[in-house]
């Protein structure tokens, strides 16, 4: 007997589902995008740059996009409401980094940190949770690189450590509805390009010759274990890395 959400034998993984991707202009969300549109999902796209997102929409065949800032709390709520039918899985890539000591902190800029890293995730959760069936996912994105502290990350450790527990929790409030986090380290992004500058074919030989894959983690591996999670009815309060072994990798 098949669980309810789960795709029937025989099926695309994902045939006639909607998936909303948070952040799915570029990168790892575009990417989740292409591999849910070709396990036969309805894609929707959100993102800030409507020019970034037609363009995106265009590349993997997106039923429609949004372009809104996700952290504004009212835009976000009528967005959910404003989705046609259900919505079976959502995708949260939006947010970005921010490493700085102390002494520098910029207090305007970490309070965005917390406002994508924290409350996004809750409020997604309270607003799309009514509108997803049984076996539905949510899908967050963490990463793996300010777990242990450090200088630079008073900021981003603390934030780190939180997602695992708040994803766990959401998964009991929010069942039959689950929720799972992503943890990644260094992806081969054109964000990681624009934070490393004239340092990123420097980075990626450093990993290439140190992780255990022997290669630089890209966007498709992200992908491939976030459509995973939307079609394992199974998983649910569950955090996975996918950083190549950087976390134990001499010096990676």
């Amino acid at each position: 007997m098949t669980e309810p959400g789960a795709p029937r034998e025989g099926d695309a993984r994902l045939q006639g589902r909607t998936v909303v991707v948070i952040g799915g202009s570029s990168g790892i969300g575009r990417e989740t995008a292409r591999l849910a549109r070709a396990e036969g999902a309805d894609v929707v796209l959100v993102g800030r740059d409507p020019g970034r997102l037609r363009k995106a929409a265009a590349d993997v065949g997106a039923a429609s996009t949004e372009a809104f800032d996700a952290t504004d709390p009212e835009r976000l709520q009528r967005f959910f409401e404003g989705v046609p039918g259900r919505i079976d899985h959502v995708m949260v890539t939006a947010g970005s980094n921010y490493y700085t000591r102390l002494a520098d902190v910029d207090f305007a800029q970490a309070q965005r940190q917390v406002e994508e890293h924290l409350w996004l995730p809750i409020r997604i959760a309270r607003a799309a949770a009514g509108r997803m069936p049984a076996g539905g996912s949510l899908v967050f994105m963490g990463g793996t690189g300010a777990r242990r502290p450090g200088l630079g990350l008073v900021v981003s450790s603390p934030l780190t450590v939180a997602l695992p527990a708040l994803v766990a929790v959401l998964a009991l409030e929010l069942a039959p509805v689950r929720a799972n986090l992503i943890a990644a380290g260094f992806v081969d992004t054109a964000l990681s390009a624009r934070l490393l500058g004239d340092q990123l074919e420097q980075r990626r030989e450093q990993l290439r010759g140190s992780l255990p894959i022997g290669r630089v983690v890209q966007p498709d591996d992200v992908a491939a274990l976030a459509v995973h999670l939307m079609a394992n009815t199974a998983v649910t309060g569950a955090a996975f890395d996918v950083d190549g072994g950087q976390q134990f990798a001499s010096g990676a």
